[in-house]
């Protein structure tokens, strides 16, 4: 027995199929956008039933989902605060200055992530080989934490300059805000996307937030 389990959910509905060898069987049930785990629990359970097969049976789990990208789409995500260095808040919406038309005056581009009012500057300095130029202020982090409880800030990211080459500030930044605030989600662009180009690391680690 070599079946092979692959889930998609979808905004609407989650889609399963399982392959057996020639033999497939499939089941869709609606999605549970709350808690998108429980239409997956249900779905596993009618296309196991449809197969006459176990849980124990499944090998091999391929999984996907749509509801990252709607969220990003709908704007419908967490509230997230971006922690970045100063000078440097304007980056989500200076973007990398491409423009899908580039001869249109009054061209609406995408909105950013995170409005400015949440992209919290700190002052904090690496070059390009990761040496530290400027220490972190720690004590602007702590501000910031308080700001954003003030807020109601659901997640946070963080992106630096340069973090991709030298992470130190960015972790003492997380390990900061994860102390007074435990319970709040955080992301790195160090962790999540740690390549040159801040625009694209900025934008990755927000929507990861």
């Amino acid at each position: 027995m070599s079946a092979k389990l692959a889930v998609d959910i979808g905004g609407t509905f989650t889609d399963l199929a399982i392959e057996d060898g020639d033999r497939r069987w499939t089941a869709k049930v609606l999605t549970t956008p709350a808690a998108p785990e429980l239409g997956v629990l249900e779905g596993v359970r009618v296309v196991l039933a449809n197969a006459g097969l176990a849980a124990a049976d499944i090998t091999l789990v391929i999984h996907g989902t749509t509801l990252a990208t709607n969220a990003v789409i709908e704007r419908k995500g967490a509230k997230t605060a971006l922690i970045t260095t100063e000078g440097f808040r304007d980056v989500l919406a200076l973007g990398n200055e491409s423009r899908y038309d580039q001869y249109d005056l009054n061209i609406e581009l995408p909105q950013p992530l995170v409005p400015r009012r949440l992209r919290l500057p700190v002052s904090e300095r690496l070059d390009n080989t990761g040496k530290v130029l400027l220490p972190l202020d720690e004590a602007a982090v702590e501000a910031h934490v308080a700001f954003m409880k003030a807020e109601g800030v659901e997640a946070v990211a963080i992106g630096f300059m340069h973090g991709f080459v030298n992470p130190a500030h960015e972790k003492q930044a997380a390990a900061i805000i994860r102390r007074l605030w435990p319970e709040v989600p955080v992301s790195l662009s160090c962790e999540v996307s740690p390549e040159m180009r801040e625009w694209e690391r900025f934008s990755t680690t927000v929507a990861n937030a």
